[in-house]
């Protein structure tokens, strides 16, 4: 009499599924392998962090005067307003803006720094600041297509959709230092 052997079912069941699970998780250990590069080269480069906060030091700067640096690669607009400019600022009718933004809630810090990231909202562009016209008309110009920004960097009239952004920042050291970033 021949012996057979008999073959029970959960057997070839569980097999295969410790055979799937061995596949599947050498599949997503592979993918992840693959994906890291790409995910790390989104990261930003060296030199990048390497400036990621700047310190500028403004005690050189009468009221009425701004300088321009580099941040992150980008022109920051640093101005030392005037009283005359920061009243009429804090002036300004919220309803004639296209982004209605009061001069407290961007620069309360300390309202006598103005402190932008000179790049229009609208294509990018870098504007130029406005000197020795009217008080209405001072701030900063994008002359590629128009947009006007006022002493405080909200939008008055053009393309541009929204007011200049405002990098993180502090005062430091008895309002003589500014740290960007």
């Amino acid at each position: 009499m021949k012996k057979t052997r008999k073959h029970l079912p959960d057997e070839g069941t569980n097999r295969r599924d410790f055979l799937k699970l061995t596949a599947t998780s050498f599949g997503a250990v592979g993918v992840c392998a693959a994906a890291w590069p790409f995910i790390s080269s989104m990261n930003p480069a060296a030199d990048v962090m390497a400036v990621a906060s700047i310190e500028v030091d403004v005690s050189k700067l009468e009221p009425g005067q701004s300088i321009t640096n580099l941040w992150r690669g980008k022109p920051v607009f640093i101005k030392r307003r005037t009283a005359e400019e920061i009243k009429e600022a804090q002036a300004v009718e919220l309803l004639s803006l296209p982004d209605p933004q009061t001069d407290q809630e961007r620069f309360g810090k300390n309202p006598e720094w103005l402190v932008v990231i000179g790049i229009c909202t609208h294509l990018g562009c870098v504007p130029t600041e406005r000197k020795n016209v009217t008080a209405s008309e001072e701030g900063w110009l994008c002359a590629c297509h128009g947009s006007r920004y006022d002493v405080s960097g909200r939008i008055i009239s053009g393309p541009a959709p929204r007011n200049l952004d405002i990098p993180p920042y502090e005062l430091l050291n008895n309002n003589t230092i500014i740290k960007i970033g």
